[in-house]
């Protein structure tokens, strides 16, 4: 007797074996918050580590509350397209058709949330006052994030209603976090010696690469949950949850082998950084498809987003736009190529598969509301928080470290 037939007519088996299922994936997904802690320590300068740290336990602890208190409602609430306002996580069905509870579906979309938040973190690393983060980010996972999630995943969502594919958030995680880092930064100014008077850059290396390293390989490892946990069952999606891996290893792959060709005839030598966030964007870029194109797909995707990385990062530093970890870049560009490049790849109905533009008007009509919403609500917020409290941490609290100046502690000890 196959599984199949097991478990069909017996609910309670089903809702076992898809809460079992969701719950390891929300963990998986949890856990890569260490990836964005490591990741985005690494990449910045050893007085400033613990600071990192710290803000992402604030994403977590803060974002959490908010999200459980507002931001759930706001996202998976009775919706008018738009918005939607429930305070409880335990009442009425979403009308999602699940076999887990809502207190589960709460957790799992609870890491999408801090997921996003996380992304913002890196790029206003090691200039900004913690206080005044730690009110953007209640404001991110109660009010800001949960609206775009009304929109995309919320079944009377107007995108979703749309047809708007994006399974596991290209454009409603990363775009997301990836454009309201770029607003952000750009309130928040460049760090102290970044940029010359004759607008060109110096590099500030991190102090750490293996370190920041181990949080790519942890983030990797947890994106086996992001994406395949966006089934939010195991009960008959056995075929899917296959596509979903298979496509999520690929497009990583080739985003680390494309930056790694890229890099090398680029500048003569392989950058390993930039390969390290290779892997990254072509995971970002493969995270709203990966349930609707084929393998062969999947590569192009991933390789394209790989060197989409290295320019997008160039590019940025030419703005004079300071971002230490490459949020924007990998998170936020693409974050938009990834949703747009559903339209352009979906095995049914992608332009590239003779279903003509419809799929990619709504991918693009989704990114694009998505991105310019995060930019602008960001921009105005971080505006308003500027002009009461302050952003900015002072110029010798900077030259100091973060670390001694708010915690008067050191990462590294050189003491005995």
């Amino acid at each position: 007797m196959e599984l199949s037939e097991i478990v069909s007519g017996q609910p309670d088996l089903n809702h076992a074996i898809d809460t079992v299922w969701v719950a390891l994936c929300a963990a998986l997904i949890f856990f890569m918050e260490g990836g964005f802690a490591l990741l985005e320590a690494g990449f910045v300068r050893s007085k400033n580590a613990m600071s990192i740290i710290a803000k992402v336990i604030i994403d977590i602890i803060f974002g959490g509350m908010a999200f459980f208190i507002v931001g759930f409602g706001i996202a998976y609430g009775a919706s008018n397209g738009w918005f939607a306002f429930d305070l409880g996580i335990s009442g009425n069905d979403l009308g999602l058709g699940l076999n887990i509870s809502n207190k589960l579906f709460w957790f799992i979309q609870l890491g999408f949330a801090i997921a996003a938040i996380s992304i913002v973190s890196g790029a206003l690393a090691e200039r900004m006052k913690l206080v005044s983060y730690t009110i953007y980010v209640v404001a991110f996972c109660a009010i800001i994030y949960p609206l775009v999630a009304n929109w995309v995943w919320n079944p009377n969502g107007w995108l979703a209603a749309r047809g708007f594919n994006d399974f596991a958030g290209s454009g409603a995680v990363h775009a997301m976090g990836g454009f309201a880092a770029l607003a952000a930064a750009i309130v928040l100014g460049p760090r102290i010696g970044k940029y010359n008077r004759d607008r060109s850059a110096n590099t500030i290396p991190g102090h750490n690469l293996p370190l920041a390293a181990i949080g790519a390989f942890i983030l990797w490892f947890g994106w086996f949950g992001f994406n395949p946990g966006s089934t939010l069952g195991a009960v008959g999606n056995w075929e899917l949850i296959g596509t979903v891996v298979t496509n999520t290893f690929l497009a990583s792959a080739a985003g680390g082998i494309s930056t790694m060709i890229y890099t090398y005839y680029s500048y003569g030598k392989i950058d390993i950084t930039m390969v390290i966030n290779g892997v990254l964007a072509g995971l970002v870029g493969i995270t709203a498809g990966c349930n609707v194109v084929e393998a062969h797909s999947a590569i192009i995707i991933g390789a394209i987003a790989g060197v989409l990385v290295d320019v997008a990062v160039i590019f940025i530093d030419k703005l004079q736009i300071d971002d230490p970890v490459g949020a924007v870049a990998v998170h936020g560009v693409n974050g938009l190529f990834g949703t747009l490049a559903v339209g352009l790849f979906a095995a049914e109905g992608g332009l590239l598969f003779g279903g003509g533009s419809a799929l990619f008007v709504t991918q693009l009509i989704g990114v694009i509301t998505i991105a310019s919403f995060s930019f602008v609500v960001t921009y105005i917020l971080f505006k308003i928080i500027d002009k009461t409290i302050g952003i900015r941490i002072s110029r010798e609290e900077e030259i100091a470290g973060i670390d001694a100046a708010s915690f008067g502690v050191e990462s590294y000890s050189t003491h005995e």
